[in-house]
């Protein structure tokens, strides 16, 4: 059953107006706070409103992201999207949509089950009353607490939810205008900034006439503290003044990272700080055999295929920003503070970005156009960080290592489970640790001491611990989580934080230990799981590939499995991998299954999924994030390389229908599972097991190498 509980943007903005209004003609204003970050969010969230409040999709005016008139909802991350936005869309919906039944049924003192919506206009058994939501707005104040009481539609009458609908977002994106990196007023000014090469450095000398001559245009150079600018009417010239500064530039103070960064010994060997959390039998349990293993990934970034950009405005004594940010009202918050402006001074209006995984340069780059446009009264500061920059100065995903160690009892079933983890914290965005983790705003002068640095913290899915405890049942389990807080660079939050190495390691590890007593994968995991949801998944992407009715593979083919349940609350999947081995890696086919609840928009789920299964395959096949005299060292495509279009195999997709079921969280879910299967199938192949990440063709060969 869907549960009518207040979801946590619901008790967040619990007045109905925050969501929705009637002020234009024949359209509902209908308000979010997540935004769209290409997973089609603005298509679904106006699927729910749709259906609830028995309108066409075409009236309803989403307005999502805009600090003035959109409910604040935090990030938009986590696959909270439409498990917690959408559902508090549809609570709200069907709140007004009573209220109004229930006004008009006083009017024409009738009963409210004699009243039926279509279109937005009232009728009593089936014949137009002539009235509609707009004429009856003004008999009804929207200015109170949603309760969660009202009726809510069954699945079983919808007529929009589940159903496809083109997704809103794509036209303005093919016509080429869709993008924040596309608006480029007139009169607009272009501003760059010289970013620090890592954290806590300070200019210690610049030869501003020297960026001046190579700009080869007027430009202006503002200069406070460590932050430095450029700026002109001309892009050009700011472009040439900042590939001139970088070199010019001396800086000294702050850590620089060592090469050996990321490392499985260098991340051990980090001051941290630890917590150990037990479930189960704390008796012990009979058991005999151990096997233990340890798996590592590096750090990452977020690659987007649009560097980042912003635009601002200080007009008025008010600050205006357009930002491709994932939280506009946290950045409205920590931009004001940072700027020493009240709140309401400012308003963040979210514009989409060409992808984002995480958090990415967006907030930084609104700060660095806030700042300047606030040198600039009255005119409009356009900011968008060169590709080197967004690769040398943007917040990182942490490297991880971890530990699994398991004692099997008789049965050959772990009796005794236990993971450690090594990982800086994954949460550095706007206003975690009630620090403003705006770059701009730390090379200022005066700028405020850091806090200390915590992780996500478990009650909220966890930062490296996300998914590190298995779905499968053990009967005793350990995690030690060693959080290394002082590490020398920005760790901050990327696709499945935690979650999909996690994932890798753990299924990994099942593999190995089914490969130890001798059963097959796939059985022995169903050996281990008694939830009747995640065994269909399994056997349904088991079922998809022919898993159990394989034929033997040629040489240097192999198939592998991979599964988890995203937070394990969020949706299952599970992914089977066929590849093949030669000179590098390269993926034949994958299949997915998948349990995601209802499903509001079957082809944007889909799309998810596929994105996910990319994204998982890149980050464990290709990417890694590289050091050299204390900088980034991977700032080009050719440093950083990522799965292409010609590296994407067939992708059969399936999602297992369950319309009853809560909405969960999709946009996560089958990253991991694709990551691990890929490296299973990559040990079958090769006879033996790759555990450090990526699984490059230099890894590979060194693997076989050894012993």
């Amino acid at each position: 059953m869907i549960s009518n509980a207040l979801p946590l943007s619901l008790t967040d903005n619990p007045i109905l107006s925050q969501w929705i209004a009637f002020k234009e003609n024949g359209r509902v204003r209908v308000g979010s706070g997540k935004v769209e970050i290409g997973q089609g969010i603005l298509t679904a969230l106006t699927q729910i409103a749709a259906e609830e409040l028995d309108v066409r999709p075409d009236q309803i005016h989403l307005v999502s992201g805009e600090t003035d008139i959109s409910p604040a909802e935090g990030f938009t991350s986590g696959s909270y999207s439409v498990a917690v936005g959408g559902a508090s869309i549809r609570l709200v919906c069907a709140e007004v949509r009573s209220l109004f039944i229930e006004r008009l049924a006083e009017t024409l003192r009738c009963s409210p089950g004699e009243l039926t919506i279509e279109d937005g206009k009232f009728l009593r058994a089936g014949r137009d009353t002539g009235r509609d939501y707009w004429s009856l707005a003004g008999e009804i104040t929207l200015d109170r607490r949603a309760t969660g009481t009202a009726p809510v539609k069954k699945p079983s009458s919808y007529r929009i939810v589940g159903k496809h609908l083109p997704r809103l977002d794509l036209p303005a994106k093919i016509a080429g205008t869709g993008f924040i990196q596309d608006l480029a007023p007139e009169n607009v000014l272009h501003a760059r900034v010289l970013r620090q090469p890592w954290r806590g450095a300070r200019l210690a000398e610049l030869d501003e006439n020297a960026v001046r001559r190579a700009a080869k245009a007027p430009i202006d150079i503002l200069r406070e503290g460590d932050f430095v600018a450029f700026i002109s009417d001309s892009e050009i010239a700011v472009m040439r003044a900042t590939e001139a500064a970088r070199p010019l530039a001396r800086w000294d103070a702050g850590t620089p990272p060592p090469a050996d960064v990321g490392t499985r010994d260098w991340l051990k060997a980090q001051k941290s700080k630890d917590k150990v959390t037990d479930a189960g039998h704390r008796d012990a349990v009979p058991g005999g055999r151990v096997i233990e293993a340890e798996y590592s990934r590096p750090f990452l970034t977020y690659a987007s295929v649009g560097p980042c950009c912003a635009l601002a405005e200080w007009k008025d004594n008010a600050l205006k920003v357009w930002s491709h940010c994932q939280g506009p009202a946290v950045l409205r918050d920590w931009l004001a503070k940072a700027l020493g402006l009240p709140a309401a001074k400012v308003t963040v209006l979210h514009r989409q970005g060409s992808g984002a995984y995480g958090h990415n340069t967006a907030d930084d780059a609104a700060f660095d156009a806030a700042f300047i446009a606030m040198r600039h009264p009255g005119r409009m500061v356009r900011v968008q960080w060169p590709r080197e920059d967004d690769f040398a100065a943007s917040p990182i995903s942490p490297a991880m290592a971890i530990k699994l160690r398991a004692v099997l009892g008789n049965e050959n079933k772990p009796v005794d489970w236990s993971i450690e983890l090594w990982s800086p914290p994954h949460a550095q965005r706007p206003g975690m640790n009630g620090n403003s983790n705006l770059l701009g705003a730390e090379a200022l002068p005066n700028a405020p001491t850091l806090n200390p640095i915590g992780d996500v913290p478990d009650e909220r899915g966890g930062g490296a611990t996300r998914n590190a405890i298995p779905i499968y049942d053990l009967p005793r389990h350990r995690m030690i989580h060693h959080m290394l807080p002082e590490v020398p660079m920005r760790t901050s939050s990327l696709r499945g934080l935690g979650a999909w190495v996690n994932v890798f390691a753990i299924e990994s590890f099942m593999d190995e230990l089914a490969e130890g007593v001798g059963e097959d994968p796939v059985t022995y995991r169903l050996s281990l799981l008694s939830d009747p949801r995640a065994r269909r998944v399994v056997e349904t992407a088991a079922r998809m590939s022919g898993w159990f009715e394989q034929q033997s593979l040629s040489e240097g083919r192999a198939r592998g499995f991979g599964f988890a349940r995203y937070k394990n609350i969020a949706s299952f999947a599970a992914v089977v991998v066929e590849l093949d081995v030669q000179e590098d890696i390269k993926l034949r086919r994958i299949w997915c299954a998948a349990d995601a609840g209802l499903v509001i928009a079957p082809d944007g789920a889909r799309n998810q999924l596929e994105g996910g299964i990319i994204q998982g395959a890149s980050f464990v096949m290709r990417e890694q994030v590289k050091y050299e005299d204390g900088r980034v060292a991977t700032r080009t495509w050719e440093d950083y390389p990522i799965l292409r279009f010609s590296d994407i195999p067939e992708i059969d997709i399936e999602l297992i229908d369950n319309p009853n079921e809560p909405t969960l969280g999709l946009g996560e879910a089958s990253v991991g599972p694709t990551g691990a299967a890929i490296g299973n199938a990559l040990a079958r192949a090769l006879g033996k097991r790759v555990r450090d990440l990526p699984l490059t063709r230099e890894r590979i060969m060194a693997t076989l190498l050894a012993d």
